[in-house]
């Protein structure tokens, strides 16, 4: 059996189908829906919100930079719940059957500590994990080395025993300069041949 036994996992891009462009396609075309993420409801304003800037202050400074956006803007958090598509069922799938291998389950999230709870409530599986550490309630986002360790602690992981799973490449690295065994998502196949690799599956 390989030696790694923790399994750490981010969740939106890995185990649920997070998207802005879920939502604001539905009115505007692409190319505004485009011009809108790139220039106004922007990662790093949305990065903010995970590392627990609260919604109402970050709407309305946006709103006053971008007022012919003003309603687009408000539905960040009013219908956040539209950018959710659903779970990614293959990711969900690994997950249920490291589960059952009984291997330590945690994850470790970019996400605003306004919305989590809601998000607990939609997705049963978050239920399987023994502790999920939200940026949004420790006021640290990814990629800070900061929040990695506090995780550490917090759920008692030796980084080295630990696999690391984000779709972020630059989440990873970080993760990878810490000592985690860290693994780039790509869909859920990959991740699978990945874990095949380390011999988790037969």
């Amino acid at each position: 059996m390989p030696l790694k036994t923790a399994f750490l996992f981010d969740l939106g891009g890995v185990l649920i189908d997070w998207n802005p462009r879920h939502l604001y396609r539905k009115v505007y075309g692409e190319a505004e829906t485009e011009f809108i993420l790139a220039h106004v409801c922007t990662a790093p304003w949305n990065l903010a919100m995970d590392a627990g800037r609260p919604f109402a202050e970050a709407v309305r400074e946006k709103q006053a930079e971008w007022p012919q956006y003003a309603e687009a803007i408000t539905w960040w958090h009013s219908r956040w719940t539209e950018m959710l598509k659903g779970p990614i069922q293959g990711t969900v799938d690994l997950l249920k059957e490291l589960k059952g291998q009984g291997r330590p389950l945690y994850a470790l999230t970019n996400w605003s500590a306004e919305t989590f709870p809601e998000a607990r409530e939609r997705f049963a599986f978050l239920s399987w994990f023994r502790d999920i550490v939200v940026s949004g309630e420790e006021k640290l986002v990814k990629p800070d080395p900061a929040i990695f360790r506090l995780t550490a602690a917090r759920c008692g992981l030796d980084p080295a025993g630990t696999v690391f799973i984000d779709d972020s490449p630059v989440n990873v690295e970080a993760a990878k300069a810490l000592g985690f065994d860290a693994i780039h998502f790509s869909g859920a196949e990959n991740l699978r041949k990945s874990l095949m690799e380390r011999g988790f599956f037969n």
